[in-house]
């Protein structure tokens, strides 16, 4: 292995990274000062979170190249970073929030996360159904099942616990192509392939509702993975005109949902007040326990959630265009449209590319819901498509 690919992820199991902490990183007194003084700077401007750039949060030097780190920290031997030390106890709700989007001018592209299109979330329980037609995790008090979200590096900043509960759990999506490649080599090439997944009511109206992507990617240099299986269910469950997964797509699924849950593959972590959380989405996999909050509303369980695009992210295999938009290393890629695209959130995401210099195209569909009904319509008939 080149020195080079040794700086890249690595495959882990839990207890290599119980043994090492290397991945956990914790503010200085100077670096939090450095926040501090860029909020309060921040908060005289009071400019919508859209418009601000760089110089309307002002953090020093030594700030900036603590968020840089544990940003690089992601694209690294783990995959993942714990940043400790916000003091969010000191802010109000929006005070973390404008804190948390001015460091986020510094770390990359914020990409826009839902059906609503909006660029920064509450992971909270609002009363939302997790396994239900287009639900959703973050807005349930559910646990999640394994999954990657849309985007290079998801950053959870934790502003309160729940009462008990809300553990967060991680896995190594490269250990489990090792465990497969050891146990089913066989299903490494149907991983390989294509499967259908569901938008969950998340894409643009030009959009079908559904998209097709591979679990395991197939760039000759840089693995990425990306599975959801309730995605994938939902798909079969709610468009009868795709086609039927196979017994050996089902056979892999099974597989996959039987490793990651398991003491040897997950790592369990319980994020306190002031955690950001930065984990690589095409190198891990994560989830969560079910919670249980507290009665009072200023305690309730209360992360912010940011989808990031960032410089240095590896490029992703030709065929994950159709989700991605763009795989290009580095590139503006990621998230999900929605319905609610602003004039103001494009003129952002072209300021910001520039700003952090990573390459840009103004998005557009790679395939429409009409080209995707065709292509459908084709494979019924038995032709082969073009």
């Amino acid at each position: 292995m080149t020195a080079i690919a040794q700086n890249r992820p690595q495959p882990w199991k839990a207890e290599q990274v119980r043994q090492d902490d290397s991945w956990i990183l914790r503010l200085t007194a100077e670096e939090v000062d450095g926040v501090r003084a860029a909020l309060a700077h921040a908060k005289q401007l009071d400019k919508p979170l859209l418009s601000m750039e760089q110089a309307d949060f002002p953090l020093p030097e030594v700030s900036r190249r603590a968020l840089q780190a544990a940003i690089d920290m992601t694209q690294q031997r783990w995959g993942l970073c714990l940043l400790k030390g916000f003091p969010v106890d000191e802010w109000t709700e929006e005070e973390t929030r404008l804190a948390y989007w001015g460091m986020s001018l510094y770390m990359g592209v914020g990409r826009t996360q839902n059906r609503a299109s909006q660029f920064i979330n509450d992971v909270r329980d609002a009363g939302g159904e997790y396994k239900v037609k287009g639900g959703r995790g973050y807005n349930t008090n559910a646990g999640l099942d394994f999954h990657q979200d849309s985007c290079d590096v998801v950053a959870l900043l934790c502003r309160r616990t729940a009462k008990s509960g809300g553990t967060s759990k991680v896995v190594s999506s490269l250990a489990l192509r090792d465990e497969i490649q050891k146990r089913r080599p066989d299903l490494i090439p149907v991983l390989q392939s294509p499967f259908f997944h569901s938008y969950q009511g998340t894409q643009d109206p030009t959009q079908p509702p559904y998209y097709r992507l591979s679990i395991f990617g197939t760039h000759p240099e840089y693995f990425a993975a990306r599975t959801n299986r309730k995605n994938t269910v939902a798909a079969q469950r709610d468009f009868p005109e795709i086609p039927r997964l196979t017994e050996a797509q089902i056979e892999a699924l099974d597989l996959l949902d039987e490793l990651m849950p398991s003491d040897e593959f997950c790592y369990s972590m319980q994020l306190e007040r002031g955690d950001l959380q930065l984990l690589n989405n095409y190198v891990t996999l994560h989830s969560r326990t079910p919670f249980e909050d507290y009665e009072d509303p200023d305690l309730k369980r209360h992360l912010l959630r940011l989808w990031l695009a960032i410089p240095g992210s590896q490029p992703l295999p030709d065929s994950w265009v159709e989700y991605y938009g763009d795989v290009r290393a580095g590139s503006v890629r990621g998230g999900v449209r929605g319905s609610s695209i602003t004039e103001e959130f494009l003129a952002y995401e072209e300021r910001q590319a520039r700003a952090m210099n990573m390459p840009f195209e103004p998005w557009k569909p790679y395939i429409t819901k009409d080209e995707m009904d065709a292509y459908i319509a084709t494979t019924q008939s038995g032709a082969v498509p073009a």
